[in-house]
C-alpha cells in the first residue's frame, strides 16, 4: 500500500497561483507514476495531470496545459502541482494520485484524502 497525503490548497483570485505537495510514503519502492486528479462540484473525478517517477516525463489534461506545472523531489518521495493563471473552473478537491494509470490520463489506484481549491471570479 501507498499512503498519500496532500497539502496546499486554498482560496485564490482567478488569475492567482497556488502550489501544491503531496508526500508519499509505505511501499514508495513500487511507485510507477504519481500525479493529481480533480473532482468539482456534481461532476466525475477527472486527470489533471501525472509524472512517470522514474525519469520525470509528464502527462497533462489539455484544460491545464500551459498554465501547471507538475514536478517531483525523488529524495523526498514528494510531487508537486505549481498551479498558476487560475481560473474559477479550476475550482474542486484536488487529490493526489499514484498507479500506473495516470500514464494514461486515468485517475491512479491510491489517493491522498483532498485539498481544496477554490478560484474566485
Amino acid at each position: 500500500q501507498v499512503q498519500l497525503v496532500e497539502s496546499g490548497g486554498g482560496l485564490v483570485q482567478a488569475g492567482g497561483s497556488l502550489r501544491l505537495s503531496c508526500a508519499a510514503s509505505g511501499r514508495t519502492f513500487n511507485l510507477y507514476a504519481m500525479g493529481w486528479i480533480r473532482q468539482a462540484p456534481e461532476k466525475d473525478r477527472a486527470f489533471v495531470a501525472a509524472l512517470r517517477w522514474s525519469t520525470g516525463s509528464t502527462v497533462y489534461a489539455d484544460s491545464v496545459k500551459g498554465r501547471f506545472t507538475i514536478s517531483r523531489d525523488y529524495a523526498k518521495n514528494t510531487v508537486y502541482l505549481q498551479m498558476n493563471s487560475l481560473k474559477p473552473e479550476d475550482t474542486a478537491v484536488y487529490y493526489c494520485a499514484a498507479g500506473r494509470t495516470l500514464l494514461n490520463s486515468d485517475l491512479g489506484d491510491y489517493w491522498g484524502q483532498g485539498t481544496q481549491v477554490t478560484v474566485s471570479s
